[in-house]
């Protein structure tokens, strides 16, 4: 009995010690390493030394420091913002899903994707050039392919092995440097401080050097793996920029003060050559270029994981499978295939330009979404780590000017791709489980723009058709939508409401449910529902409350149907349109014809009548979503004005800027023998009087053989304009 005792004990001992979780990674090993072996790459060792020859020690300090300055104010940002969210796995990827939703997210996060895939294969094709120049006999596609398998092996062991990998990387990195600066190459007489750019220009030596500066983002792209994320990225990433740069500064100091200019311009070797142990500065460009690959390899399957978990990649399901260690196995293996194939198609170098351009995007976009959530001052961004808002304005701006700066061609490339990208992923209707800002961001642009609106007067040039719907019950209402569309579309906008004594959250809800085709258009429509017992009542409310906005309807749309009983109604909601400025319709649609094939449109018009702005300018809309043919109409009882009244009919015209096949007719006869006599057409337009003459507006689509609008101007609109 005591003996199982003493058993079970063994074996709890045994359950504690074996880890539920993968381990996590820390600051220095997560996100200080991975940062500062990427930055350290093969242009620090086979570049710097050219761009010093070429822009002189303060020449070559500025060029650092304006890089560090764009990578600086990027870092500070998602220092910031990875304070103030949960950051997921992605990194970079994360951060803009959560900011901006999953589709600008998506359509940053894929090619950034692909551009780390493919800087595997470049470090790899680095690092065989390397090899190379210590045994040129070697075949450079098995050299490629080896180095790959070494990569596999070591990533495959485990994420941790692969980190301390990097540590001893990152000490043969560290020899190599003090080999430099232990040069025995005596300090020159005089240190050029401005060269003379002869291989080119300040802002070409530029671009040569600023990929030097990327590679911040290799610790974020292990977010998924880390302890602590929001401490672990801010402090990793400063501090490997922080000594990078310290690094840089240095090597720019050693090489101007101990080699003359003309030989940093002409070999690429000079650290080799002026090295104490020049073996260990060869060793130190092998290090640094299989630890770029290394550190890029263990990115990028975690961003098509992060990916695929969001369902914004083909395949997904498959991507987003990890192993038993919290591995992405499936998005490992696929992305080392891709590696391989690009190793084995060759000609990688045409593709650095549009894979830095990625990179750059990314830091943009991660600049702009802390600009953003800054200027928005909503009360849900209060980051632990603050920074002041020309932080990321900085970070933002230079960005775009060093993407264009480098390769304006591959610029508009991957902005293109990133584009369309967007487009692909927005019509995919990608749902996430948590917010974005994006709506708030429009809300704010909306909030500012009518700030600014209320400053200027509403003045007639900008008239649109914005209609104030009143529905009495959304459930039974047959309104002419297709109509209304028509007359809004396609700048114009409706605001729907209904007034109900009853369930006013269903029937609001029945109330969008009627204008879900109009939405699903990209109409913009706004309902409510209005809780009272009295519906005239409430549409009072409604007409009075929506004045004091600054986006507000300006014309009120009614329908006149068989019941007489509901002719007060709408005497009453005319006589509140005409109190408060709005304009009038009134629609009697023909019981049988409906608007007929949707074409032709007469308008009648009285000379004289200060009633007709409205009427053209809804005669526009129609003609405009038609295509059809516009008349002008009048009457006259006298012949002797019909040349008088042509006249005005085609002078309206001329100052209207009616289309050029508009026709006009002048009727002779009474009012309702003129009716009979006027062209075929699909709607027939005619103007209002204050008080609705109700039993003539029955008529009239009998009289016309067709469906008629009777309109009354609010006094705002002018068709002339």
């Amino acid at each position: 009995m005591d003996f199982k005792i003493d058993f079970a004990k063994i074996l709890d001992r045994l359950k504690a010690q074996r880890p539920n979780r993968p381990q996590k990674l820390g600051v220095f090993g997560g996100v200080f390493t991975p940062d500062v072996l990427t930055i350290l790459g093969v242009i620090m060792y086979l570049r710097l030394g050219w761009v010093v020859g070429n822009a002189g020690l303060l020449g070559a300090v500025v060029i650092i420091l304006l890089s560090k300055t764009i990578t600086t104010c990027t870092a500070l940002s998602m220092s910031s913002i990875t304070t103030n969210i949960k950051i997921g796995a992605g990194g970079a990827y994360s951060i803009i899903a959560k900011s901006l939703g999953l589709e600008a997210g998506g359509s940053i996060g894929i090619p950034f994707y692909i551009s780390q895939m493919l800087s595997v294969a470049l470090y790899i094709v680095g690092f065989t050039e390397g090899w190379l120049r210590i045994f040129p006999t070697h075949n450079p596609i098995l050299i490629s392919t080896l180095t790959w398998l070494v990569l596999l092996g070591i990533i495959s062991v485990s994420t941790h092995f692969a980190i301390k990998t990097q540590y001893l990387i990152l000490g043969i990195i560290g020899l190599s440097l003090l080999s430099f600066f232990l040069t025995p190459t005596p300090t020159q007489n005089s240190v050029p401080l401005i060269g003379n750019f002869e291989d080119g220009n300040f802002w070409y030596v530029f671009s040569v050097f600023f990929p030097a500066a990327t590679g911040i983002m290799a610790g974020a792209n292990l977010s998924g793996d880390l302890k602590n994320p929001r401490k672990a990225i801010p402090l990793g990433t400063l501090s490997a920029i922080g000594v990078t740069m310290l690094i840089y500064l240095a090597l720019a100091y050693t090489a101007a003060h101990h080699i003359p200019a003309e030989e940093l311009r002409t070999n690429q070797m000079v650290m080799v050559d002026h090295a104490r142990w020049g073996f260990l500065v060869l060793m130190g460009i092998l290090a640094a270029t299989f630890s770029s690959a290394l550190g890029s390899l263990l990115g990028a399957p975690r961003i098509l994981q992060a990916l695929a978990e969001h369902k914004t990649v083909p395949f997904h399901k498959f991507f987003a499978k990890k192993s038993q260690t919290n591995e992405p196995l499936n998005a490992f293996i696929f992305t080392a295939i891709l590696v391989e194939l690009a190793l084995l198609m060759g000609e990688l170098n045409a593709l650095a330009s549009l894979i830095t351009m990625f990179f750059l995007i990314t830091y943009g976009m991660i600049n702009l979404v802390v600009f953003i959530q800054q200027k928005m001052r909503i009360i849900s961004f209060r980051p632990t780590f603050k920074v002041p808002s020309f932080v990321p304005f900085i970070g933002a701006v230079g960005s775009v000017f060093v993407m264009f700066l480098i390769n304006p061609v591959f610029s508009a490339v991957a902005i293109s791709a990133i584009v369309v990208l967007y487009g692909w992923l927005g019509k995919r209707g990608l749902r996430a489980e948590w917010g974005d800002i994006r709506g708030g961001m429009f809300l704010m642009l909306a909030e500012r723009a009518a700030q600014i609106a209320q400053r200027f007067p509403r003045d007639q040039v900008s008239w649109k058709p914005d209609l104030l719907l009143p529905i009495d019950d959304p459930r039974v209402w047959s309104g002419p939508l297709l109509f209304i569309k028509n007359v809004v579309n396609p700048a114009g906008s409706i605001f729907a409401f209904t007034v109900t004594p009853h369930d006013v959250k269903a029937t609001g809800e029945e109330l969008k449910k009627l204008f879900e085709p109009f939405e699903r258009q990209q109409a913009l429509v706004h309902t409510t529902a209005i809780q009272d017992d009295d519906f005239l009542h409430g549409a009072l409310l409604v007409i009075q409350t929506l004045k004091a906005y600054s986006i507000r309807p300006n014309t009120l749309f009614l329908t006149l149907g068989n019941h007489k009983e509901k002719d007060a109604v709408i005497e009453t909601l005319s006589r509140y349109a005409r109190e408060h400025e709005l304009g009038l319709l009134i629609l009697r649609q023909h019981p049988r014809i409906a608007f007929g094939l949707q074409q032709n449109i007469n308008l009648w018009l009285r000379d004289q009548s200060p009633n007709w702005h409205l009427a053209i300018l809804i005669s526009l809309q129609l003609q405009l979503n038609w295509g059809g043919k516009l008349n002008l109409i009048t009457a006259t009882e006298d012949p002797a004005k019909k040349q008088q009244l042509l006249h005005f009919l085609e002078k309206l015209s001329d100052r209207a800027r009616l289309p050029s096949m508009t026709e006009y007719y002048v009727l002779e006869g009474k009012f309702k023998e003129a009716l009979a006599q006027a062209p075929t057409a699909d709607i027939n337009i005619f103007g209002l009087a204050d008080h609705l003459p109700f039993d003539f507006m029955r008529q009239a689509p009998e009289l016309v053989n067709a469906s008629c609008l009777f309109v009354r101007d609010s006094g705002l609109e002018n068709a002339m304009v």
